[in-house]
């Protein structure tokens, strides 16, 4: 009897686990109908452009989802663990679209344009928040938005948040550059094509090199998984400048929703701030946000993150006291303010400035990597 009910409950286990699998397919079906139908949404009603960048930023989504290629994740580990491999992959991304961008950049200086951002006060003090927000919240720009995708629940409360402290930073951004500001310095500009290629990917192995003398020998090595991803990030990067004429981008297209929302509810006149009443802010602001090239994306990375969640277990994430809630929502809002005072978040500074020529890229990476060395400390101190 025993032995029958053994095998009773086995074959129960196995019938439930063939029930979940094709519940799970059933699920991913629905989940790949819809992203056609949305696509075909797009290109009947809005612009072929603009479909094919949802199709760009579905392929990240799937790609930052389906390799886990966290930036943050990345630092901490190194930082904690001496474990370079989430670094390197990074290295890796920035190389590959870097050796690919800038000469697109340099042969069509008019028809697309580099991630520049001024080197300024601003600067300094938003990349060093944001490098320190990014541990305590878990995810940057990116990270945010993929794990929201995949619905991560700290990642999903946090993500509307960080909109409304993006749109607060734009706001507010003249007020940071009145305390200092010099001119964007694009290396391909100043420097040419071949030049600008030279001097980004000397820095990067100078980058890679320092990176592996500090790394624990037992944890020298490669991962595949986020190599692969790399690979395939930095083409769809590429992509993006070529249809879209300018570089990836993240937080612009959060705070343009938060500041949507804002003057659709009467709480905030565009036309009396400098930044949003800007023409060309200006004008995507009163526009439909599937004709913003950077919230096109960002759609399309929730829509990839979702496409692999779906189907799959959900996360068994610890659960978090109140305190440690509090912390992390008042770290997404400033992942939000302080990325527009940056420039961007890991894409758009440190991932587009730096494969596109900016200094203010390298300058953003400076800064947020200490920024980090703080925030693994705030978020050890947290039990986070």
């Amino acid at each position: 009897m025993a032995t029958a009910t053994a095998i009773t409950t086995g074959d129960e286990a196995q019938a439930r686990r063939s029930a979940s699998g094709r519940g799970g397919w059933l699920r991913r079906a629905a989940a790949t109908l819809a992203i056609i139908a949305f696509l075909a949404m797009l290109v009947w009603f809005v612009a072929l452009r603009q479909a094919l960048l949802f199709l760009v930023g579905l392929g990240m989504g799937i790609t930052l989802a389906g390799a886990r290629f966290g930036f943050t994740t990345g630092w901490r580990n190194f930082i904690e663990r001496r474990d370079p491999s989430g670094i390197l992959a990074q290295l890796l991304l920035l190389a590959l679209a870097a050796a690919i961008c800038i000469p697109m950049l340099a042969a069509q200086p008019t028809d697309l344009r580099a991630a520049l951002g001024p080197p300024s006060i601003s600067l300094l003090i938003g990349a060093f928040v944001f490098g320190t927000c990014m541990q305590v919240a878990d995810g940057c720009g990116s990270g945010t938005l993929y794990k929201a995708g995949l619905g991560i629940p700290l990642n999903t409360i946090i993500l509307p948040v960080f909109a409304v402290g993006s749109f607060l930073g734009s706001a507010t951004l003249e007020r940071w550059l009145a305390l200092g500001a010099t001119q964007p310095f694009g290396l391909v500009t100043h420097l040419g094509g071949p030049s600008a290629l030279g001097v980004t990917l000397a820095g990067l192995a100078l980058t890679a090199l320092w990176v592996l003398r500090r790394a624990d020998p037992a944890a020298r090595r490669i991962n595949r998984k986020l190599m692969l991803g790399a690979v395939i990030l930095a083409l769809l990067a590429a992509l993006n400048l070529a249809i879209a004429g300018q570089p990836w981008g993240i937080v612009y297209g959060f705070g343009l929703w938060a500041a949507k929302a804002a003057a659709a509810a009467g709480l905030f006149d565009p036309t009396t701030n400098a930044f949003w009443s800007e023409a060309v802010n200006a004008g995507t602001l009163h526009q439909s946000i599937f004709l913003d090239v950077t919230s096109i994306t960002d759609i399309g990375i929730l829509a990839g993150a979702l496409w692999i969640a779906v189907g799959k277990p959900r996360s068994t994430a610890r659960p978090l006291t109140g305190t440690q809630w509090l912390v992390s929502v008042v770290a997404g809002f400033l992942l939000g303010y302080s990325s527009r005072l940056a420039f961007g978040c890991n894409i758009g500074a440190m991932v587009s400035g730096i494969s596109t020529g900016s200094v203010h890229g390298w300058i953003w990476v400076a800064m947020a990597y200490p920024g980090s060395l703080l925030g693994v400390r705030i978020r050890r101190h947290f039990g986070l």
